[in-house]
């Protein structure tokens, strides 16, 4: 069963992060593909040398992907940004506006049944959606 995070019931990703990530990766295969055709017709390269070059192309993409597979999960379900930190109101928040957080400025909506936020008050980030902020008033 998968989740809504992109992992499967042990962490695994989902086959919509494999082909998204797969997805991706088919530009610089068919570069790679092209310029050792290239060699291979050109530069006398043999095609035993062009297909190995190939291989070590894709088993670096199979290296990386663990790495960068939480690039390509779904917006909104992985986890970044922000969140827990607390910034400043730069703008009033009633109910969207402008928080400051360190030095990157993000539109943020106040949590519902919360009170209007007033500039230059602190702000603790609750959640993320998209490339907006859900924050509430600290006291």
């Amino acid at each position: 069963m998968t989740s809504r995070t992109g992992l499967g019931s042990r962490g695994a990703p989902t086959r919509r992060v494999l082909a998204r990530y797969l997805l991706f990766q088919i530009p610089g295969w068919l570069a790679v593909a092209g310029g050792l055709t290239a060699a291979v017709r050109w530069w006398d390269l043999r095609p035993g040398w062009a297909l190995a070059g190939f291989a070590l192309w894709l088993a670096k993409d199979a290296a990386l992907f663990p790495l960068l597979r939480r690039a390509y999960e779904p917006d909104g379900l992985a986890p970044h940004g922000p969140v827990p930190d607390e910034g400043v109101a730069d703008t009033a928040i009633d109910p969207e506006g402008w928080v400051r957080i360190g030095p990157e400025r993000w539109r943020a909506r106040r949590a519902l049944h919360a009170a209007p936020i007033a500039p230059g008050a602190h702000v603790r980030v609750l959640a993320v959606r998209g490339h907006e902020l859900m924050v509430e008033a600290v006291d």
